[in-house]
């Protein structure tokens, strides 16, 4: 839906101007999925998120092994159970020990599927705030450059219309202005720190 405004939009104003502001009409061109992706705060949060997602998957395997532990134990018991030789006072320990064991097991196996739907939620709520605070970042930048250089349209050429068909079908290299944008971001780019042999 936004798309097909952003496309209206674009056809009003080309509409709107007369034949002689064409000439005129200052137009800039930036490649947002570049720019993005060369931002050296994108590269930090992904690796934030990588590893608070290790971090996640250390922590479900623990629960999952413990699970796996009493699904074990429970096996065990009911094997016991199962002897001819165990007496009738030793089957029903077994068999109330192996219920408390079931029990226990289900409770575990609820909080491993709580804990995976809540660790997946916050990682993606992380992720949304990272990559929100990120293209505020960028478009900081992008809306200085535009105000600095006084355009009066500027596209973003790694969008596509609704039916997946690039926004900006062509523009000249000169238009183009991700690199100038992708050099101001990493300007405050800490050093990287030389790795020891």
């Amino acid at each position: 839906m936004r798309k097909l405004v952003l496309s209206s939009l674009l056809a009003a104003a080309f509409c709107a101007v007369s034949p002689s502001a064409h000439a005129q009409l200052k137009l800039g061109i930036v490649d947002m999925n570049s720019v993005f992706t060369s931002y050296y705060k994108t590269k930090d949060a992904e690796a934030k998120i990588n590893e608070a997602r290790a971090g996640a998957k250390k922590e479900l395997d623990e629960r999952l092994e413990t699970l796996k532990k009493a699904m074990d134990d429970i096996n065990k018991i009911n094997q016991e159970i199962e002897k001819p030789e165990l007496s009738k006072d030793g089957k029903e320990k077994a068999t109330k020990s192996r219920d408390e064991k079931v029990q226990e097991a289900r409770n575990l196996d609820r909080e491993i599927a709580e804990f995976r739907s809540n660790r997946e939620r916050q990682l993606q709520e992380q992720f949304l705030r990272m990559r929100k605070d990120i293209i505020d970042e960028i478009m900081t930048v992008v809306n200085d450059k535009v105000k600095g250089g006084s355009y009066d349209l500027v596209l973003d050429k790694s969008g596509a219309s609704m039916g997946q068909i690039p926004i900006v079908l062509f523009s000249r290299a000169d238009l183009d202005f991700s690199n100038d944008i992708i050099a101001s971001l990493n300007k405050g780019a800490p050093k990287p720190t030389s790795a020891a042999n």
